[in-house]
């Protein structure tokens, strides 16, 4: 395949996708380095998981475009896309990818805040007088 393989990923209100092709492990969001947009050790660590557990890391260079949340949505969107560009790429992985628990969607999302209220738990005190 000429072009790749192809994965979307989503968490919170971030929306990545991700365009996989062998390579020497480039990774590149946003059209600049993985730890340049990031710029946490924790969250490059988030990203790469599923690339360790398939053995996989430095065999692919991945390209990305990230919309949308903070970092740590982006991440994780990220990280969801890679495993399903993987699943794509490699039909075989899909089962290693599964147990890790990489294909799940994360669907928490912040909730809404209540009209009449200061937020979305927070409740003005009560007075009887």
């Amino acid at each position: 395949m000429e072009d790749g393989y192809y994965g979307t990923g989503k968490r919170k209100a971030s929306i990545a996708r991700v365009w996989l092709r062998p390579g020497e492990g480039n990774i590149i969001v946003n059209n600049t380095n993985l730890m340049d947009h990031f710029k946490r050790e924790t969250l490059e660590a988030i990203i790469k998981q599923p690339l360790v557990a398939a053995d996989v890391l430095g065999s692919y260079d991945i390209k990305a475009t990230v919309r949308g949340g903070g970092l740590s949505g982006q991440s994780g969107a990220l990280r969801l896309g890679i495993t399903r560009a993987l699943a794509e790429c490699d039909p075989e992985l899909r089962p290693v990818l599964k147990k890790g628990g990489f294909f799940t969607r994360d669907a928490r999302v912040v909730e809404r805040k209540k009209y009449g209220q200061p937020g979305a738990r927070k409740h003005f005190q009560f007075s009887k007088r």
